[in-house]
């Protein structure tokens, strides 16, 4: 069917015109009702987060994401222009997307004026609906309602003509979604022009009568730890806002996996298969986890998911970089991959006493802490009475992370305990897989305190009894 191309047409066709809010609430009902997620890729919230949300687009809300760094919170701001219609019309040649049967810029009254049903439509798709700022010190009123725009006025216009206007980004982005990222870092002045926006649905720019009744879905994230450090949102401006909502961290180990799996980068590489065992996995989300509780960093700025997804990337990368080198067909995650996750994990971690602890020492306590935590998870010391005796009789087992992964079969193939502990752990017919089982073993004892260890260089270490 043709769309229509003027607003003659536009009526003929019977078209409804709906205000954003009666749009998103219209289509998130039918969403509820087909079961279709709100929000693809967004993990761990659906039970807490996303019914909060539904609540408020329900009501005509406008919301505020409240959380720590890493939480999803932009994600879901961009996710809300699933919940808008895939076009609708607007007058052609506006700059703030005027509904055609209820204009509100001087530009779309004079033109329909003009031209009656002869009036140009165009249709807006969805993404062109969504405008976000970041708020920053030096935002200015001009940046988000508007300015006088000198070369308008140089064109002839007078001052107080309403076209000498250049609208800002929220008037640009009416009929649609705008959201505000960072919302205490705004200054509080700026925060003041927002006032009517939220409330009155309206913008007054410098000295000119005119109102614009906006149609605009205002959201805002903002960092409980901003209020205190960096500024704080006006308390008119807070209470303007219909729902204001507190994110979350993963709250399993399970779900923190699903999601550094969902957002790694993926590459090919020609010749190297990429496997990673469940315990590597476990390990990395473990790290996050202990850092969130962790005494020595700062829990007012979070620990972000983002650490646990560049730290999963790059221990792979590690075990990819070995295979290469020696030429192995699977590139498969060790213990002594894990040092690659330090230079993912000191710059995403505040500590809470400055040059008092070094960084890398707290996160090498960290990274002994989720091996521990995650070999407790799968076995009991005394799986392995017998070959902690071999140790204490004098075996030795040396391990690094570029040993090719034949030589740790033929170390310790004879041995009672590793072909059990490599089958429960599903390492079993694969050397690549069956090193990662073995240094998860030894190194898993020895922070049990049941076999001693020696290092030798950046990554060699020899275990012995």
């Amino acid at each position: 069917m043709t769309k229509p191309r003027t607003l003659g047409e536009l009526r003929e066709s019977g078209y409804q015109v709906l205000s954003v809010r009666e749009e998103m609430r219209k289509n998130l009902i039918a969403k509820l009702r087909t079961g279709e997620p709100i929000f693809p890729g967004v993990l761990g919230y659906e039970h807490t987060v996303i019914p909060q949300v539904e609540n408020a687009i329900l009501s005509g809300q406008d919301i505020i994401f409240l959380g720590e760094r890493g939480q999803a919170k932009t994600r879901m701001a961009r996710s809300l222009i699933n919940l808008l219609d895939e076009e609708i019309p607007a007058v052609a040649g506006s700059e703030i997307n005027d509904n055609p049967f209820a204009p509100v810029s001087r530009y779309a009254r004079d033109l329909i004026a003009e031209r009656g049903d002869d009036t140009p439509i165009v249709w807006i798709r969805r993404e062109e609906r969504y405008a976000e700022k970041l708020a920053t010190p030096d935002t200015t009123i001009a940046d988000l309602i508007g300015e006088v725009d000198p070369i308008k006025v140089a064109e002839g216009r007078y001052l107080a003509d309403e076209l000498t206007i250049h609208y800002g980004l929220i008037p640009r982005t009416n009929r649609g979604i705008f959201a505000i990222n960072e919302l205490p870092d705004l200054a509080e002045r700026i925060q003041v022009g927002l006032l009517n926006i939220l409330e009155e649905r309206d913008v007054q720019i410098r000295g000119y009568r005119i109102r614009l009744p906006l149609d605009v879905y205002v959201v805002a994230s903002a960092n409980p730890e901003d209020y205190t450090n960096r500024g704080r949102i006006i308390t008119p401006l807070k209470d303007r806002y219909g729902s204001q909502i507190r994110t979350h961290y993963p709250e399993t180990i399970d779900l923190e996996i699903e999601i550094m799996e969902q957002e790694r980068r993926r590459f090919d590489t020609d010749g190297v298969e990429v496997m990673v065992p469940d315990f590597v996995r476990e390990i990395v989300a473990e790290v996050t986890h202990l850092a969130r509780r962790s005494h020595d960093i700062s829990q007012r700025s979070g620990v972000s998911v983002r650490m646990s997804i560049a730290n999963y990337e790059n221990v792979i990368s590690n075990a990819v970089k070995r295979a290469i080198r020696l030429g192995e067909t699977y590139a498969v995650p060790r213990i002594s991959d894990l040092h690659a996750a330090v230079a993912s994990t000191t710059g995403k971690i505040e500590l809470e006493a400055l040059g008092e602890v070094q960084e890398d020492r707290i996160v090498a306590k960290l990274l002994q802490g989720a091996v521990l935590t995650t070999f407790n998870r799968h076995f009991s010391v005394r799986d392995f009475d017998d070959l902690v005796l071999a140790f204490e009789n004098g075996l030795t087992v040396e391990t690094s992370d570029m040993m090719p992964a034949m030589q740790y079969v033929h170390q310790v193939s004879h041995l009672d305990g590793f072909r059990e502990a490599a089958a429960r752990l599903g390492a079993a017919g694969n050397p690549s897989a069956i090193a990662s089982a073995v240094e998860f073993v030894l190194e898993g004892l020895h922070l049990n305190r049941r076999l001693n260890k020696d290092t030798s260089g950046r990554t060699g270490v020899r275990y012995r009894g």
